[in-house]
């Protein structure tokens, strides 16, 4: 590996990364502690996942809606208005649960709403990130980007688990509140042009909006190693889905409480081993030559990791996640920062959009057999047979399109 050195913190980077970092330690918490509430609350694993499928409901279709309107608008605007509404969400919540208030089909709704914020936020903040990186530093900001999630998680799920414990979870969503507010506020400070927003004369109506869609499904049809992409992480992202699903519902029904933290602990063995290697990626490069290879090393290695970590002792499956920790992130980087890299800027809404419609496809696909099946069938067999199945696709989608995917992946960046 070689080392790299450029500027990449310059003004506008600086404060989109800071707010993300800020929104995230909220964010961190908030799918944690309220699956646990509704886990805790009905006792049922399909209830759990019925729960989760909910949430993800809205993110099939709206990201491909929102990809066209993203091309055309200002994408900075949306990221800090939703924001907004998101801290204003968790409010009402925080007062839900300080009341005591619960009831299923209410927390339903929300849940809905919550989903149907992040999946159009997703596609703003993918599409407006890398507009905002200099010339040659993709590699260096994904692996920032990388780094805020599990930090936020290995700090926050944590204090999650022993919030639970303790004092209860309303707290963490009066946090929630508070963090997405203050970087909603910091989010209007960006100064950036948006190049991407086209002044034309005629009006963006429906037609106009249906022609720009079909565009963005013309391209990804044709451009055969986005497309091989999409399509293995829709496989990879059902299946991830159905081990995430059960995993938490596994480690609670072998001790209640203590197993909920050990679940906590196993899931921060992994974002630890995600920092460590973001930190890598920060200050090294993959030769560009070598990250097709390595990223088929990394979807098959990760995938029997995780079909035979529930197998052994617990001091074990922390050093197993550590490691997929570190292999996941590197897998990440090469795909996100080369995919947003070969994807011209104008073009970048719609293929976020679909690409995320896709892998949200698949992941609700995967949380309703995880919900089927997970009261039916030993938890750790079902993720163990899963886990094979992406091993299989990945010799039937990838590996086909090889020299396609290569052209993405193998480039400095």
């Amino acid at each position: 590996m070689e080392t790299v050195k450029h500027n990449l913190w310059t003004r506008d980077f600086t404060i989109l990364t800071l707010g993300t970092v800020v929104s995230m330690l909220g964010n961190a918490v908030a799918g944690f502690a309220i699956g646990l509430l509704v886990l805790d609350k009905t006792d049922s694993v399909m209830l759990y996942a019925l729960f989760m499928v909910c949430y993800s409901l809205p993110r099939i279709v709206l990201p491909m809606i929102a990809g066209p309107y993203l091309d055309r608008f200002s994408r900075k605007r949306v990221i800090y208005s939703l924001d907004f509404l998101s801290s204003a969400l968790y409010a009402v919540f925080f007062l839900l649960l300080l009341k005591g208030f619960f009831n299923y089909t209410a927390y339903l709704l929300i849940s809905m709403l919550m989903g149907a914020i992040d999946s159009v936020y997703s596609v703003a903040y993918d599409s407006f990130y890398p507009t905002l990186i200099s010339e040659g530093n993709f590699t260096r900001a994904y692996s920032v980007s990388s780094l805020i999630y599990p930090l936020s998680t290995a700090i926050m799920v944590p204090v999650a688990g022993l919030c639970y414990k303790t004092i209860g979870l309303a707290p963490l969503f009066l946090f929630n509140a508070v963090t997405f507010l203050i970087a909603a506020i910091a989010e209007t400070q960006i100064r950036a042009i948006e190049t991407h927003i086209k002044q034309i004369k005629e009006r963006f109506n429906g037609s106009r909006f249906l022609q720009d869609l079909k565009d963005g499904i013309a391209y990804l049809k044709r451009e055969r190693g986005l497309n091989a992409i999409t399509w293995f992480f829709f496989v990879m992202m059902l299946v991830s889905s159905i081990c995430m699903t059960l995993a938490l519902p596994y480690f609670k029904s072998l001790n209640g409480v203590d197993g909920v933290m050990q679940y906590t602990f196993v899931m921060g063995a992994n974002t630890i081993g995600r920092l460590i290697g973001g930190g890598v990626h920060y200050f090294f490069r993959y030769p560009a030559q070598k990250k097709y290879n390595i990223a088929l090393f990394v979807y098959i290695f990760i995938s029997f990791i995780d079909g035979a970590y529930l197998f052994f002792p617990f001091w074990a499956m922390l050093i197993f996640m550590l490691v997929e920790g570190m292999l996941g992130v590197t897998s990440y980087n090469i795909r996100i920062s080369s995919t947003q890299n070969y994807l011209p800027d104008e073009m970048r809404g719609r293929f976020n959009g679909l690409f995320q419609m896709f892998t949200i496809i698949g992941t609700i696909l995967g949380q309703l057999i995880a919900g089927a099946i997970g009261d039916l069938f030993p938890i750790r067999w079902i993720i163990a047979v899963s886990m094979m199945i992406t091993v299989l696709m990945v010799f039937v989608i990838i590996v086909p399109n090889g020299e396609h995917v290569k052209k993405i992946y193998n480039v400095n960046v």
